[in-house]
């Protein structure tokens, strides 16, 4: 017995070493590669298999960005407004059934919209306010109100989804009016203190934070800076910052602990509401979830790519925070494939060739939900160009990490692809021509 004790560790163990050296070469090809920007955390029961900054947390000094570097959340910050609002549910301050007209009178529909439909993105809201907090206008929290009751809903409350920012950003509100405080200073009090998550806060125009990674994003191919937002009215759906540890501890409390919630409260937070899988913040199950029960969600905006994943049955904890526009999730779904001993193509150089697009020909078709093209003499996988680096293999013009790849059988004919996201490789049987 304590032969095969001793031999089963030895196998977890070279195992890890594995896991550890792939997901490490992976991470440094992303670098070198496709210049990604900023820190990776992987943790798999509680043990490191990665933690690692890359790139540079301010372009203009060149000041690289460390493990404890400060980046913004994007949608990743979706999740502490919920667990806000769900603790005063606990504290029976509010009820996920509470009309949005009980905290806003007046607001269109708002006796039929309740604070589960903004939780889980069945109110009918549009998509986002942004074009009030991209502005350099002097605004007031009522402004911002009054501006987001002019927008007509997309559909009856509860009838249908919709992601949407501005659930989020009013969930926020509601937060302050039932706690007499400020969005910033619950969170602080009630979630980050309690988590010891000092790195972490609320963003704001004119806070000095230490160690905070400046964001930019990419416009005709170059990055650039971002432009202003007005943290003052950018929050609930956006708006925290936070680094790779901090989300690590953040992450301890919220599935392993009872600090934040009870479990009453997490086993709702943590249900699919709706065909999009959303929870209350977070999505449950999402369709990248590796055939894993996941509990996760990514963020964009502007420079700031951000990825949150907890792999439950598993315990693997991975995420990716960027600020200059790398695509974190699908980053994070490849270390996600890694770390189930699924194979990946490491990041390479794509550089393209010239074949005779005659060939185009025995490719077009549909492949399961995708449709190889061909016009004007140009391969399109759907709407996006394909660019061959061999007379099979091709990668999007959109995208380098993104390739397709054509099977052909033994009588040469084409049967099925190979599409690659971040390196992962999915089959796509050819369904016609």
């Amino acid at each position: 017995m304590k032969y095969f004790t001793i031999l089963l560790i030895l196998i977890t163990t070279v195992t890890f070493a594995q896991q550890k050296t792939t997901l490490e070469s992976y991470m440094d090809a992303q670098a070198s590669i496709n210049n990604f920007s900023g820190t990776v955390l992987v943790t798999k029961k509680d043990a490191v298999l990665l933690k690692k900054a890359y790139g540079l947390a301010d372009y203009e000094w060149k000041t690289p960005n460390t493990i404890d570097t400060k980046f913004s959340l994007a949608s990743v910050s979706k999740q502490f407004t919920a667990v806000a609002i769900m603790q005063l549910i606990e504290k029976r301050k509010i009820s996920l059934e509470d009309k949005l007209s009980k905290y806003y009178p007046g607001f269109p529909k708002g006796n039929q919209i309740t604070i589960k439909m903004m939780l889980t993105h069945n109110a009918g809201f549009q998509m986002d306010y942004d074009e009030l907090y991209l502005a350099k206008t002097s605004i007031n929290k009522d402004s911002v109100a009054n501006y987001i009751m002019q927008k007509p809903l997309l559909f009856k409350p509860g009838s249908n989804t919709s992601y949407s920012n501005i659930g989020y950003y009013l969930l926020a509100r509601i937060i302050e009016k039932v706690s007499n405080q400020s969005y910033a200073t619950y969170l602080k009090t009630n979630l980050f203190d309690k988590t010891k998550m000092y790195n972490t806060g609320v963003s704001t125009n004119d806070s000095i934070v230490i160690k905070s990674a400046k964001s930019y994003y990419k416009k005709n191919g170059k990055l650039i800076k971002n432009p202003y937002i007005n943290w003052n009215f950018n929050i609930g759906h956006d708006g925290i910052y936070s680094t790779v540890e901090d989300l690590y501890l953040w992450n301890k409390a919220l599935f392993n602990s009872t600090i934040l919630l009870n479990e009453t409260s997490k086993k709702k937070m943590f249900t699919s509401y709706n065909d999009q899988s959303f929870g209350f913040g977070l999505m449950i199950n999402p369709f990248y979830n590796q055939n894993r029960e996941l509990i996760a969600h990514d963020g964009g905006f502007y420079g700031a790519m951000t990825s949150f994943n907890k792999y439950t049955d598993d315990d693997v904890f991975i995420t990716v925070l960027s600020n200059n526009q790398s695509p974190s999730y699908l980053i994070a779904y490849a270390l996600a494939a890694i770390c189930f001993d699924k194979p990946v193509e490491l990041p390479y150089k794509h550089q393209q060739v010239k074949i005779d697009t005659t060939i185009y020909n025995e490719y077009v078709g549909k492949y399961e939900n995708i449709t190889i093209l061909k016009r004007n003499g140009r391969l399109y996988y759907n709407d996006y160009e394909l660019l061959p680096e061999s007379e099979v293999k091709f990668f999007r013009s959109d995208n380098n990490d993104r390739t397709v790849e054509f099977i052909k059988n033994k009588k040469g004919k084409v049967t099925q692809i190979i599409t690659r996201k971040a390196g992962v490789p999915e089959i796509k049987k050819k369904t016609n021509s």
